[in-house]
Parts: C-alpha cells; sequence; structure tokens
C-alpha cells in the first residue's frame, strides 16, 4: 500500500451562493466528542454577518414570487441530493454527536424525510392559515399568507443536523430567506449542507450559512434593521435570549423563543407558520363581466 498525505477539507461560508472565507480571516478548531480535531471552520465576524443579510434580502423578493409548487419541486431537489451525499452526513453527524455510525444514519435519514415533509407543506399551507372569511356585506373577504422576510436563524446547538434541517427548512419553505447562524461546537454539517444547496436549484441567497461564536454574531443580526423575524432556536443562554429579543424588539421582528424541543418528535406547523404575515384583501361581490373579472 503506497503513502499518501491525507487531503483536509477546507470548510467555507456559505453567503450569496458562494463560499467566502470570513472576512477576518480568522478561523477556529472544531473537535468531536472526544476532543479530536476535526477541522477549522470560518470564525464569522459581524461584517461577514451583515454580507449574509444583504444576500437574503436580495434573494427574497424572488424567490417569495415563485409558486408555491415550484418551492416544493426545488425542496425536494435538496433532499434528493441529501440523499446522495448521506455517507457524508452520517460520519460528519457521528462525529459532531458522539453517535454511533447506525444512529448517526438514523438521525440522518430523520433529517431527509423532515426536508421531504416542509417540501410538501409549500403549497399547501394556505389552507390552514388563509381562506375566506365571512363578512356582512356584499364582500369577499380572502385571507392569505405572505412570508415575512429576511429571518435570522440560530441553530440548535446540540443537534446538528435534524435540528439544523428542522429550523431552516420550515423558514425557507413559506417563501422567507435566512441567515443561519451555526451550531457553535458542531458547524461541518450546515457548513456541508451549504455545498448542498450550492448544487441543487437553490437561488443563492435564499439560505446564508454562517459559522463562529454566537454571541459575537447574533446581536448584530437581532439588530439589524434589514432582519424581519429571528429564530433563537439554539441560544441556550438565557441572558444572552433576552438581550437578543430586547434588539429585536427594535423594528418589530417576530422572534421565536428559545424552549426544550424533541427534534426527533413530530414537528407540527408551528416553525411553518411562525415566519408568516396574512394579507386580507376585500372585493365586491357581482356578476362576472365578458372579461371574466368581478365587477
Amino acid at each position: 500500500m503506497s503513502d499518501r498525505l491525507s487531503v483536509f477539507k477546507t470548510y467555507k461560508l456559505y453567503v450569496g451562493g458562494k463560499f467566502p472565507r470570513s472576512e477576518s480571516g480568522r478561523v477556529y478548531e472544531v473537535t468531536d466528542s472526544k476532543d479530536n480535531w476535526l477541522a477549522n471552520a470560518p470564525l464569522s465576524s459581524r461584517k461577514d454577518a451583515r454580507d449574509a443579510v444583504v444576500a437574503a434580502r436580495k434573494a427574497q423578493a424572488g424567490w417569495a414570487g415563485r409558486t408555491a409548487y415550484l418551492r416544493g419541486q426545488i425542496l425536494y431537489r435538496v433532499a434528493e441530493m441529501l440523499e446522495g451525499r448521506k455517507e457524508q452526513f452520517v460520519r460528519e453527524v457521528a462525529e459532531a454527536e458522539g453517535l454511533s455510525k447506525s444512529k448517526a444514519a438514523a438521525v440522518v435519514d430523520a433529517a431527509i424525510d423532515r426536508w421531504v415533509w416542509y417540501a410538501g407543506w409549500t403549497d399547501k399551507v394556505a389552507q390552514i392559515v388563509g381562506g375566506g372569511n365571512p363578512v356582512a356585506g356584499p364582500f369577499f373577504n380572502l385571507s392569505s399568507p405572505e412570508p415575512t422576510g429576511v429571518v435570522t436563524v440560530v441553530a440548535p446547538r446540540q443537534s446538528s443536523f435534524l435540528g439544523l434541517v428542522s429550523v431552516i427548512a420550515p423558514v425557507i419553505a413559506t417563501g422567507n430567506t435566512a441567515v443561519v447562524i451555526a451550531s457553535e461546537d458542531s458547524p461541518l454539517p450546515a457548513l456541508s449542507l451549504g455545498e448542498v444547496l450550492a448544487t441543487s436549484d437553490l437561488p443563492g441567497g435564499v439560505v446564508n450559512i454562517l459559522s463562529g461564536r454566537t454571541a459575537e454574531i447574533a446581536p448584530s443580526l437581532a439588530a439589524h434593521q434589514d432582519v424581519n423575524a429571528i429564530d433563537l432556536a439554539g441560544v441556550e443562554d438565557a441572558v444572552l435570549a433576552k438581550e437578543l429579543e430586547a434588539a429585536a424588539a427594535d423594528n418589530l421582528k417576530r422572534v421565536v423563543r428559545p424552549q426544550p424541543v424533541d427534534w426527533s418528535a413530530d414537528p407540527g406547523t408551528h416553525r411553518l407558520t411562525a415566519f408568516l404575515e396574512t394579507k386580507t384583501v376585500w372585493h365586491p361581490t357581482g356578476s362576472l363581466g365578458a372579461s371574466g373579472s368581478a365587477y
């Protein structure tokens, strides 16, 4: 057997459909559950976070403008590609969470299944949060959901892949774009997810993935005036959570507070509807004219 050098993977951020290194040039060591070195991950700066918001805002209108059915097809394509790279994610999840290969495989299977589940909801969620409203008068009164906009997601710290998918997929399924802060301790599955997204049909900027210190990146995102909402799923420090919620109030961001979650359980529709606004339209009733429109 010939000797050869090991080729170590260089992990990068995923912002605007591209793979930049951190603007600061910094990295930090990522270790496994036994404190063995795995890789150097980019240590994102506040400038990286601002760049991610710019990319997310640029992509948001176009993504929201896709039909719900098309968004579902694009999300399903991501699941197909995750299935094709299952072996890589099993290894990364096993190392990140200290699981056996069989248990890590079960987690990855569940994550892919969950991505498919949310893909199926894209053209159905309007049926549970919208509809016709009874009114007293000769009017139609119709409510329909619209995306909130740019959502910052603090990914779960302990569930590096299943939890990650469980907070990203519902945000983008409903037409929002996301700036994701990966698990601080176990960012590698998230950074690898960026590689899958980049080679899928998902437009650049719809999901942007940062790695680094949550306490350093999150405050600037919570206070950013062009961020519309924030999911604090991965914030385990109660003091930091309160600070982020206070910063988010400056421009009335929607906030999903941190709470204990069993990521393996049925997710329900809570996160699917958390970042939706309701648009209500009034229209006079009447017969149809020759053009087919009501008058």
